[in-house]
């Protein structure tokens, strides 16, 4: 039955390409490795290469077309003793038919072709791609004796690089039994066998952590996160903190850095409201008030309340609020809404000593800043001249679907403005 060559996905968001150039033309034989193509892509050229053997029976896209749709038939390859009456008649844009067998091809930057893959010693022909058969050329290994991960036990560039690192002829240890590094998908009792001769403990999870667990394993694999960095200097917040506390201390009220950090944090919201926002699978919903979230570590895990409308709470009602979230979390006495939604979370360890760190966004919040310890640092001053200041350092993870760089450092810089110069919290 032919094959249908279909155009690849040169990376997991190409939707299209151009099909620059065809390196064969129909009638040609082409053996596994052969380079067949040129694809461009709006950032680069790649090539890409023949798995199967076979004669190209019809070319059904022409060198030069672009906005060739990913999976569209671009060629028919004919296998062993068939001929072009074999080809159906098959639009150039659909995708393959269930029944026919699917050309996986491998992309590399384009480049002269490489040199056939050789045979083993037995005889039997080594498939192997340009890319992995110009490495073993230069490490001087022979193909023969690598085994193939690719499809059809093909050699790719990771089976010559790991044989680089680890030769097939490397004597295996006879009393291993069990691998070295555990497989992505262990089970408990593959585990618990690796320790089998050490004392421990097995502690079952509960509802909570298989939660977190889910949830930061998602958020990890999921999210697109990048990490913006600032210190911020707290001399002037930590000086107005502490005349507004002496003048609070009558009715019982103590502000702490955090809130401060949580009102800045809202009014930055609605500065840069285009980073008040959340991803929400095909679209971006952004939020008018400014909800915060903040971490609260418990006994087993952590919730994170959410501070509804903190742009327009004073910070006397915001450290109320929290310390109240913050009793009933620990008590785990909160009700779902006043945990979920938000658009940003704040994270703080600095009163744990921690000096800075990167905190991992709980979708489908786009961000959420990290708080350091504040700490007595040299620093150079306005005019130039070595002095010392308490410089507080803070990360800014950011999900880059809904935030793009630029736009995420004016929200950081929003945000340091505001605890720099506190009184301006207040207009």
């Amino acid at each position: 039955m032919p094959i249908n060559i279909m155009m690849p996905a040169l990376s997991p968001t190409m939707e299209e390409g151009t099909l620059a150039k065809w390196l064969v033309k129909e009638g040609d034989t082409v053996q596994s490795g052969d380079v067949m193509a040129e694809i461009e892509t709006d950032k680069a050229t790649m090539e890409f290469e023949a798995v199967d053997e076979g004669v190209i029976g019809k070319i059904v896209i022409a060198e030069g077309t672009e906005g060739v749709k990913v999976n569209a038939v671009i060629a028919v390859l004919l296998e062993e003793g068939e001929d072009a009456s074999a080809i159906s008649d098959a639009p150039a844009a659909a995708p393959a038919p269930a029944a026919t067998e699917e050309v996986v091809v491998d992309v590399a930057p384009a480049a002269a072709p490489a040199p056939k893959a050789p045979a083993a010693t037995d005889g039997s022909r080594v498939f192997a791609s340009p890319l992995a058969r110009r490495i073993a050329a230069d490490k001087g290994l022979d193909l023969a004796n690598i085994a193939g991960s690719g499809p059809k036990g093909r050699i790719v560039k990771a089976d010559v690089e790991n044989a680089t690192a680890a030769p097939a002829t490397a004597p295996q240890s006879p009393s291993a039994s069990v691998p070295a590094v555990m497989p992505q998908s262990a089970d408990a009792d593959a585990v618990k066998n690796m320790y089998a001769d050490r004392e421990y403990e097995e502690v079952k999870l509960d509802g909570m952590r298989k939660i977190i667990a889910a949830r930061l394993t998602e958020a990890k694999q999921t999210v697109p996160h990048f990490y913006l960095r600032r210190d911020i200097h707290l001399d002037a917040l930590l000086a107005f903190r502490s005349k507004l506390n002496k003048t609070l201390e009558s009715k019982g009220v103590k502000i702490s850095v955090n809130d401060f950090i949580i009102k800045a944090s809202a009014l930055a919201l609605q500065d840069v409201p285009e980073c008040n926002a959340v991803w929400a699978g095909d679209r971006i919903l952004k939020l008018a008030p400014s909800d915060v979230a903040v971490a609260v570590a418990i006994e087993g895990g952590l919730f994170t309340p959410v501070l509804r409308d903190s742009h327009i709470k004073t910070l006397s009602a915001l450290s109320a609020e929290m310390k109240d979230l913050a009793g009933r979390a620990k008590a785990r006495k909160l009700m779902p809404q006043e945990y979920q939604g938000g658009s940003f979370a704040i994270s703080n360890l600095g009163m744990m000593g921690i000096d800075n760190f990167d905190a991992v966004i709980n979708p489908p919040q786009a961000s959420i800043l990290a708080v350091g310890a504040g700490a007595k640092k040299p620093v150079v001053n306005a005019d130039g001249e070595l002095g010392v200041a308490t410089v507080m350092s803070v990360t800014l993870s950011v999900d880059h679907r809904v935030i793009d760089g630029a736009l995420g450092a004016t929200f950081l810089a929003a945000i340091k403005g505001y605890l720099e110069d506190p009184l301006s919290m207040l207009v």
